[in-house]
């Protein structure tokens, strides 16, 4: 499925505080699109409606032509949204294999019938989600990893995992919030090179990053949001060096 995402009109707000205020966005595949603005600005509110979390007021979202804003979370996971949360949000007591291996998309053995009476299609989707999940920690440098506890994992590289298991989920969608933040330098540049690797297969990528200079290096867009609405849209260096942007986002004037 295209991660053509289509945001139209929606509004959301909490006991009279409007916190997504009539905004329209159409987010393409194969683009990095980054959101910026100051704390309260809906970033995070954005996310979550994108990923059913929160319902919009009004309006509506559109994934490859479908609607999911009435969708719950899990359904709009299986339509092909990922997403990385800024706390990650790993099974710490979990092998880092088992982490991705959680998110693969078939799991007949869930269903205690079909482990009984068809445990070798069983074993067959546990060695396909085996095999899906060690690509993906490859992918992300993690490789090696696989038998350790995902709390045994430094910051950084649970990000990664974090990563991985998004896309062991075959997620065409793929919401990143604060990748970077709080994590190591030497880390930062294999996180960045995993998400234009992305890019270049043609995912959908929006994130939400509070470090200019990622924002600079990776996005081929940037959305500046305040106060819920979009206030200004384009390439980096246009948006970066607007003085609007900057008396809004840093307070200069």
């Amino acid at each position: 499925m295209s991660g053509r995402l289509e945001i139209s009109s929606i509004t959301k707000q909490f006991d009279g505080v409007v916190a997504i205020d009539n905004l329209s966005l159409t987010i393409e595949p194969g683009r990095i699109t980054g959101l910026i603005g100051p704390n309260g600005a809906g970033k995070t509110t954005l996310f979550n409606l994108i990923c059913g979390f929160l319902r919009p007021d009004h309006g509506t979202i559109t994934l490859a032509g479908q609607r999911i804003d009435r969708l719950p979370p899990w359904n709009i996971a299986r339509l092909g949204v990922g997403r990385l949360f800024q706390d990650v949000r790993v099974f710490d007591k979990l092998s880092v294999l088992d982490n991705v291996r959680v998110a693969c998309a078939t799991q007949p053995g869930e269903n205690p019938l079909w482990a009984l009476v068809a445990w070798r299609r069983v074993r067959q989707a546990e060695d396909v989600g085996t095999a899906t999940a060690k690509r993906w920690l490859e992918f992300v440098g993690l490789a090696q990893n696989g038998l350790r506890w995902a709390q045994d994992l430094s910051y950084g590289e649970q990000k990664l995992l974090a990563i991985a298991r998004a896309l062991a989920s075959d997620a065409s969608v793929l919401l990143l919030d604060e990748p970077t933040a709080g994590i190591h330098p030497h880390l930062v540049d294999k996180v960045l090179d995993c998400v234009r690797t992305l890019r270049a297969q043609s995912r959908t990528i929006v994130i939400i990053e509070h470090d200019l200079q990622v924002i600079s290096d990776l996005c081929d867009e940037v959305c500046l949001l305040d106060r819920g609405r979009l206030l200004l849209r384009g390439v980096p260096s246009e948006i970066l060096g607007d003085s609007e942007a900057r008396r809004v986002y840093v307070g200069q004037r």
